[in-house]
């Protein structure tokens, strides 16, 4: 009984550690870190919370969903919350034809680069989520037709 009592306090005391620590987002704020500094600074610590968190829920023997929620709660507390204020969305392919008073085979073919250019960046974006088969496809899909405007 005394090493289950013990073995709780461990998980408390070691669960308690990571509140005790600045967030990532309060380390940047001290540290003035703003552009390629601060998002390289926001990944780095990011990725460290995430290894830091997926440990301590496998010493807690925490599977499935269990494991995945207690992550997820566990980085947002330990990178915090930004407050910069939220990015415009880029302009769609149709809005930047629309703006240049593009029309007809000029309008085909920017549209025509501009689905191909958008295309691309989806599926890098995919790959870099680690997507593949009928999700990369559906996501690749939902994310053209939405920079191109569709």
């Amino acid at each position: 009984m005394k090493y289950l009592a013990a073995a709780m306090l461990v998980a408390v005391m070691s669960s308690n550690a990571f509140a005790a620590t600045a967030s990532c987002t309060a380390q940047a704020t001290d540290k003035k870190l703003a552009g390629a500094a601060l998002k390289s600074f926001m990944t780095k610590c990011e990725k460290d919370a995430t290894a830091s968190c997926e440990a301590d829920a496998k010493a807690h023997k925490l599977t499935g969903a269990a494991m995945d929620s207690n992550v997820k709660k566990c980085v947002g507390e330990m990178v915090g919350a930004m407050a910069a204020p939220p990015a415009a969305p880029a302009p769609t392919c149709h809005d930047q034809a629309m703006a240049k008073k593009l029309a007809g085979a000029a309008m085909t073919s920017f549209m025509g680069k501009c689905e191909k250019d958008a295309t691309t960046a989806c599926e890098a974006d995919a790959k870099a989520h680690k997507l593949a088969g009928a999700a990369m496809d559906a996501n690749v899909k939902k994310c053209t037709a939405m920079a191109v405007g569709q």
